[in-house]
Formats: C-alpha cells, structure tokens, sequence
C-alpha cells in the first residue's frame, strides 16, 4: 500500500508544480516586459529665405508626446550665397552651395537612419515675389531643388513657397515651444503641458516681409485673421499677419528709389540713412528690379545705369524718409488698424522679436530687454556716426550690413512704435533674442513640429524577460507535464477503487 501511494503523492506535487509554474511564467512575461526606446529619428528642414538659406537638423524621440514629436534642433549650416531666389537665371548653380551643408548633415545623422530622414524645403517672401513676378523662373528653381534631392539619400518631401501666414505661424510656434509654453518636465520627469502659462507673441524682420503673430484677447472677434493650431491635444486661435515688401531688404529698395525720385538728379543722390562719408554705385537693377518697388520706377529706367549715393548720417531726416514707406492714411483713424488698410487687433502680453529685429539691435548693443528711450538714444547715436567710425563700432564689419544698420533701426522704430502700436509702456515687453538654449528662434522648427504631427511615431518596441520562442517551449512542456501528472493520477484513483471493489475469497478451515 505504501507503494501504491508514493507514485500518488509524487504525481500530484509534479500537477501541482507545473500548474504554478505555467501561471507564474506567464505573469512574469506579462508585467516584466520592458517597453524600449525605438530610439531617435531625424528631419532636416531648409528655410530658403530671401537673402540665404539655412539647413537645420532636428531630432526626436521616436515615441511621441501626444501626438507630437518633442523636437531638438542638433545641427545648423547657413548656405553660402544668396536666397534660392537669386538663381532665377542660372537654377542648375544651386547644387554646389548646397552640397557644402548637406554632406555636414550626412555626418550628423547615423547611415543607417538615412532613408527614413526626411527633407523639407520651405521658401519664403523671396520666391513668392519671383512667383508672382516670373511663375515659370520660380517653379524652375524649385524643380532644380527637387532634382538635387533625388540624388541625396535622404526622403525628400518637396519644395514648396509657404505663405505668409504661415511663416508668421510656425514662428510663433517656435518661440513658445522654445520658451516652454508648450510642454514641460514635471517632478516626475514626464512632458505635461503647463499650468496657466501664457503664449507670446511673435515678431519675425526677414529680408522680403515681416509677420506679427500673437493670441488675441477676444480671437472671436477677429475669426477672418486667425489661423487655428493644434499642438501637443490643445488647440490655439492665432492671429497673424504677413507685410510682403516690409521686409528689411525690400524695404531699403524702396527707401533708395524714394531718394532717388526726390533728388534732382539721378546721377548723385544723398541717403540721410547711410552713415556719413560713406559712398556707393548701385544699379537701377539692384533696387528697381524688385515688385516692391516696379510702382516707382521711372519712365527712363535702363537696368545697368548706376546710381551713386552719398551717406549724411542725419538721424532726423532718415527717420522722416523712413515714414514715407507706411500708409499711414488707409486706416482713416481706425483704432484696430494701424497701417496699410490692414486690421490688427490690440497687440497684448509678452513678445519675442528674432531674426532681423535682433541682429539690427545687437548692431545697436542691446539685447534681451530695454526700455524705448534707450533704443531710441542709441539709434540716435549709431546713426550720426561717420563711415570710419563704424568699422571700430560693429562686432563684426561687412559693409553691405554695416552701411544699412541705421536704416534697419529706423524701419523698426516706425513698424514697432507707428506700426503695431508698441509704446513706452508696452515695448520692454518686447524681448530680443537670437534663440533659445541651441535652438534658433525661426518658423523652419514650428514647421517641423506641425510636420511632426503628420510622421507617424513608431510603435514602442518592448523587450520580454524570455524569448518567444523559450516561452512557448516551457508552456508546452509544463502542460505535457500536468496532463500526464493528471492522467497517472486518474489512473491510480481508477486502479485503487477497482481494488476496493473485488470480493475477498475466504478460507474455510475444515477440522479433520
């Protein structure tokens, strides 16, 4: 009998044991999965602007935060030249000045992760000028963009001219992402989007046009000229508006044709804005070619003949010329609509001025915030300095900037001051700057966020304590195990009361 139940005994520990064993391999592959970072991705984004284009290289990580990547630019490489526009005659010659940039850029991103990185090509006031002035030169540049491309080994996503609007959009939404309006670190080192923080708005001085982006106070009120964004789950109501031809370049084309109208003669022509002593021959080309300037050309315009101009550094007469480049009449006193029949509700809270506000300012040095007495003083002061004395000024001397400084600074007193309605009291809420930790303040990484939104994440890639393969192995083997445990067992019960069940025979003792 003692036989009979060992093998019982022992076959039921086994069941037993296998049983435990299937259920606790299977919790511990469930709840000890480890979810892996699939690692980062790329994209590369070129902003073909009017006086030169810039690549920059951002990165991600592949797993997204609510819908949108939590981007870091890594990597930024300015073109030599001019802006993609300049080639209008001669497209083929954009490939060299681009392969300086972009073999630094195949540094940059591992091999491996080269075919999945993908370009954006994005042009600005520049092209939607040539656009509108030559549609078969503008869209040869951009075909000769997206022949370059089919040679690189990244994906290429196309060229395109992006609007006005969006411009003043994907710039805005590069300052608050930057400045952290966005998202933010909790205590627990997640992303949350913050508590009660206020959006900026934002102030972009390129070299064809100039946008003023802000959230207004009531956005219902001025629904026409606000363009909603969704980012990170929330949405946001823009207000943003584009001034083509107010740019700092084509601005100062105009100021030129301006004097040249004024002057007596075309062949000599003072520039209040230009610093004293200095001297220079432009062509008529060089300002009268451009649409912003088509309506003043005079009726005996020869594109070669040059013109000289004389710098007298008179900070007066150069702000009383720069006035003359806004129409201050369309509004007809209007409250909401500061200059060229265009309505702008009141510009409120905090704002970020970059691109050419900033390099004009630093040129001025300042930064960051100052009040507008300050400004205006050392405008003053920067604009009645002679031509020599400005090469011991300037941190750095290049003549075709250092010569249009003071004009730059008077353009942005009146787009600032007459323009958007800046004042004493509200302009130290204008802060300067270049960019923020790494990353330059540009429309080109709100474009990539917005891109962001339409690239897929890749699905986390989680990692199991045992293989697939060892697992499905060990379920089959513990479950052979417990089946064969139970059918031994059935079989001892079926053996032992069929022993149970057999009648005795019994021994008759017979006496002799």
């Amino acid at each position: 009998r003692m036989l009979t139940r060992t093998p019982s005994v022992v076959a039921q520990v086994f069941f037993l044991l296998s049983i435990a064993l299937v259920i606790a391999i299977a919790v511990i592959q469930i709840n000890q999965q480890q979810i892996l970072s699939p690692g980062l991705k790329y994209g590369i984004v070129l902003d073909a602007g009017s006086s030169r284009t810039t690549v920059y290289v951002y990165e991600w990580p592949a797993e997204k935060e609510n819908n949108t990547g939590v981007v870091s630019q890594t990597f930024k490489c300015n073109v030599k030249g001019p802006g993609i526009s300049s080639y209008e005659s001669s497209p083929g010659a954009l490939a060299k000045p681009l392969d300086d940039c972009l073999n630094k850029v195949k540094e940059r991103i591992p091999v491996h992760l080269h075919k999945n990185t993908s370009v954006y090509l994005g042009a600005t006031a520049g092209m939607r000028l040539l656009r509108l002035q030559n549609e078969s030169a503008a869209n040869e540049v951009l075909a000769s963009i997206q022949n370059y491309f089919r040679a690189q080994p990244f994906e290429f996503r196309g060229a395109q001219i992006i609007t006005g609007p969006e411009e003043g959009v994907y710039g805005w939404i590069t300052a608050n992402y930057l400045m952290g309006n966005f998202l933010e670190r909790n205590l627990w080192r997640t992303w949350v989007h913050p508590y009660r923080k206020e959006t900026m708005g934002a102030l972009d001085l390129g070299g064809a046009s100039t946008q003023i982006s802000f959230i207004p106070e009531d956005p219902e009120e001025h629904f026409n000229s606000t363009l909603q964004v969704k980012l990170y789950g929330y949405n946001y109501n823009v207000y943003t508006h584009s001034y083509q031809c107010y740019g700092r370049d084509e601005a100062e084309k105009r100021l030129l044709a301006l004097l040249l109208q004024k002057s007596n003669t075309s062949a000599n022509v003072d520039n209040p804005c230009y610093p004293q002593n200095y001297h220079t021959a432009l062509t008529m080309k060089y300002f009268f070619g451009s649409l912003c300037t088509q309506s003043l050309r005079p009726a005996n315009y020869h594109p070669n003949q040059l013109v000289n101009f004389h710098g007298t550094g008179d900070p007066g007469l150069c702000q009383e010329m720069v006035s003359l480049l806004f129409n201050f009449t369309a509004c007809r006193d209007r409250e909401d609509c500061p200059f060229n029949g265009i309505h702008q509700p009141n510009a409120k809270g905090k704002f970020v001025a970059f691109s050419g506000f900033y390099y004009t300012m630093n040129a001025l040095n300042l930064s960051g915030h100052f009040s507008l007495d300050d400004f205006n003083s050392s405008m003053w002061f920067f604009c009645s300095q002679s031509w020599a004395q400005l090469q011991f000024m300037l941190p750095k001397f290049e003549e075709i900037y250092a010569r249009s400084y003071c004009f730059s600074a008077n353009f942005i007193y009146y787009l600032l001051v007459h323009g958007y309605n800046f004042n004493a009291e509200t302009w130290p809420q204008i802060h300067f700057q270049k960019e923020v930790g790494n990353s330059s303040i540009a429309w080109s990484l709100g474009y990539m966020l917005s891109l962001t939104n339409m690239i897929p994440a890749e699905g986390k890639l989680i990692q199991l304590p045992l293989k697939p393969p060892l697992f499905a192995g060990l379920l089959v083997f513990l479950t052979a195990t417990a089946l064969l445990c139970l059918l031994f067992l059935v079989y001892l019960c079926i053996v032992s009361h069929h022993r149970k069940n057999t009648p005795h025979a019994e021994h008759v003792f017979i006496p002799e």
